[in-house]
């Protein structure tokens, strides 16, 4: 008698030990002593939860039993399932961490923290308590991946029985499941329970949709089983005569994968429905390729529709062939060939880590796989808010993969549209901060060039090189996003802190005064009115435009002094224009060196440099609290953007000889615009880069001495 049969032996009858006995018959797997615990945690569970039901009336217990049976599908281990039992007892009952911790080890304890909810805690809005409450739960994975196993089991347990819940609660537990949960589902690889938490969440989410579908599946379902019933045939026969012992079956496509097709590829239901899919599994990875011949002599296969995750698997560690044929009369078949272990760790994915005990065969591949992920995930985490992180977490869950290699012939998987900056973060978040080039198949190309499956990619770093901010605008990866506005939200502080210094070291000169010589009560209390920690808080308000200096300054002056007289200016605050991220330079009139200047004080964006004949100053002089005077350094090294206007005859070829024209005056062109204004003339608008005033006449003059120009200009707003 095995121990779960000894222990069921034992029970005493009645309906309400109905679900305890189904989950002990389940163990088989497990030892004496583990089914023991499972047991002892069943009834610890009961007791806390006595007296408490769910909506639908029954008892509170038989939701902890029935996310354990889930769990007993999967084959995971006695600690999961005693986790699984007493999930909800930190939450619902008076029973703490510690109490679990001394009845049933720390590990156990620990996962029961990790899916309890903050309901603790105070936040802004639900999205961002729910956005928090992720936060943690994969912080803890990244302790013990069996966390989020045990709030998978929970969920679709929840999406079993959602029906007692009112429909806008239904719809929105539905939308969660299917923009994380089932997504995570497939990250780790569990088939199973991916494709009934989608289906359950489709069900909940759009029920007219579904019903309809539904419906008219189950009208074609008599005509497909005669189809399905020749091909299986006609394929067993063709293995058994090449002398190759195979398992073939028919594969049934979900309603949410054939929904999700339709609107992908525009499709009516019947043109989905069409596709046959069948799955042969054997016994050796060899015998794989030796049924794909078969089925590739027995029926033509589709150009361009063969997968090999075999030597390439995907992310979750899934591993098969995929093929795409013409069957009997052209109709579409759907071949998948794989072993038994990889049969099963695709249906149980990360689980099956478990299923092999000591984490053997194709568990580990499936293990690690998931533990890349989560570190990365764990890495993402600690830049941003809760938000944020959920919302890179979102980006990263739905990968529609490109596989290139890196020089030493590492595979690297990256979401479909990556860029050579997201291949540089997925190598090392380090080389990302530090690239500035990059190499497809040896050749140089630009950073923003998309990547395409089998390139081999190289990344070339220099020390001291840095993120630019318009790598957000094209890298699509989540690593890639965060690693980046992590460093830009550090740099954007740290300029404007110096940013901010400057302006208020301006602004208490001009009041005879400088911040040493400001007294310690004075600045404590007006940091206290700012609700601001520290006088680098305050450097960094300034900086942002969010506080004004002047004003500030004003609030520093002793007590004595009423702070409402004029005092002589200085003159103006200096511009080298390498102030970085919180001094930016007006597009509407694109100031260069030599250029009467003024700056405007913009919240959230520091200070705006504009030409003093820019048209935009007439809106902006209603508020001249916010106008700083500004001058330019002399021998200002850096080139800034200019834009000019070039009337031209129309000839061909103009456009080339007015752009050499250009380079000759060693100015780079950022972009250009032609339009035709008839059919003689045209105008030609440039975005250049030049050093100064000096820079910009030369490259004019150059302009105006061809003879198919008839005007240049500056363009201003």
């Amino acid at each position: 008698m095995s121990s779960a049969a000894s222990i069921l032996s034992r029970l005493p009858r009645g309906k309400q030990y109905a679900d305890i006995k189904d989950l002990l018959a389940q163990l088989d797997y497990l030892g004496e002593e583990q089914v023991n615990a499972v047991y002892e945690a069943y009834r610890f569970g009961a007791e806390a939860h006595e007296g408490q039901k769910r909506l639908s009336g029954e008892p509170y217990i038989t939701h902890p039993v029935a996310v354990a049976a889930i769990l007993a599908e999967l084959r995971m281990d006695h600690q999961s399932l005693c986790a699984a039992l007493l999930h909800d007892v930190i939450e619902d009952t008076g029973i703490d961490k510690a109490g679990i911790a001394s009845r049933f080890g720390d590990d156990v304890a620990e996962i029961v923290d990790a899916v309890s909810k903050l309901d603790q805690l105070k936040f802004k809005s639900r999205a961002e308590a729910q956005a928090e409450s992720f936060r943690k739960m994969l912080l803890a994975v990244a302790r013990d991946i069996r966390v989020i196993l045990v709030k998978l089991a929970d969920r679709l347990h929840n999406m079993r029985t959602l029906e007692v819940m009112a429909p806008e609660k239904r719809a929105r537990i539905a939308r969660e499941t299917l923009d994380i949960y089932a997504p995570i589902a497939n990250r780790l690889g569990i088939h199973a329970v991916r494709v009934e938490l989608e289906d359950l969440g489709f069900r909940y989410l759009y029920p007219n949709r579904y019903k309809v579908l539904e419906r008219n599946l189950k009208k074609s379902v008599g005509n497909r089983r005669q189809v399905v019933r020749k091909i299986l045939s006609t394929v067993d026969s063709a293995l058994a005569e090449a002398g190759i012992d195979a398992r073939v079956s028919g594969r049934e496509k979900h309603l949410y994968s054939i929904y999700q097709k339709m609107r992908r590829k525009g499709r009516s239901l019947s043109e989905i429905v069409d596709v046959y899919g069948f799955r042969i599994v054997v016994d050796r990875v060899d015998t794989c390729y030796r049924v794909l011949g078969v089925v590739h002599r027995l029926y033509k296969p589709m150009p361009g529709r063969f997968k090999d995750y075999i030597a390439i698997p995907r992310m979750n560690g899934y591993q098969s062939l995929h093929t795409t044929l013409f069957g009997p009369n052209g109709i579409p078949i759907e071949m998948q060939i794989r072993t038994e272990d990889m049969d099963t760790l695709a249906e149980t994915g990360v689980a099956s880590h478990w299923f092999y005990k000591s984490g053997e065969k194709s568990g580990a591949t499936a293990h690690a796989q998931a533990r890349e992920w989560l570190d990365r995930m764990v890495e993402m985490q600690k830049t941003g808010s809760s938000e944020e992180f959920l919302e890179s977490v979102r980006i990263d869950l739905f990968p529609d993969k490109v596989y290139v290699f890196t020089p030493k012939g590492e595979i690297k998987r990256l979401p479909r549209g990556s860029t050579a900056v997201d291949f540089a973060y997925a190598v090392h978040t380090g080389v990302g901060n530090r690239c500035v080039g990059a190499k497809i198949d040896r050749r140089p190309v630009p950073l923003h060039t998309m990547l395409h499956n089998g390139q081999t990619v190289e990344i070339i770093t220099a020390r001291g090189a840095r993120p630019n901010p318009s790598w957000v605008n094209f890298v699509v990866t989540a690593k890639a996003r965060a690693a980046i506005r992590g460093y830009l939200k550090k740099l954007r502080h740290s300029d404007a802190v110096k940013l901010g210094k400057r302006m208020l070291g301006k602004a208490l000169t001009d009041l005879s005064l400088n911040i040493r010589k400001v007294s310690r009560n004075k600045l404590k209390e007006t940091l206290a009115e700012l609700n601001l920690e520290n006088l680098e808080a305050l450097y960094a308000e300034i900086g942002l435009g969010h506080q004004l200096a002047p004003l500030i300054a004003r609030r520093l002056l002793p007590d004595s002094e009423d702070g409402d007289g004029t005092t002589d200016p200085l003159g103006p605050m200096a511009i080298a224009g390498t102030e970085g991220m919180l001094v930016t330079y007006a597009k509407c009139c694109y100031p260069v060196p030599k250029d009467t200047i003024m700056g405007y004080l913009s919240a959230g964006r520091g200070l705006v440099v504009h030409r003093e004949t820019c048209g935009n100053l007439v809106d902006y002089r209603k508020q001249p609290d916010k106008w700083i005077a500004v001058e330019w350094e002399e021998g200002v090294q850096r080139e800034f953007p200019v834009e000019i206007r070039v009337d031209v005859i129309n000839r061909m070829g103009v456009l080339a000889a007015v752009s050499a024209n250009i380079a000759g005056s060693k100015s780079n062109i950022e972009n250009v615009q032609v339009v035709e204004r008839d059919g003689d003339h045209s105008t030609l608008t440039f975005l250049i880069q030049v050093t100064g005033d000096e820079h910009l006449r030369a490259v004019l003059d150059g302009i105006r001495s061809m003879t198919e120009v008839l005007r240049v200009q500056r363009v201003c707003a």
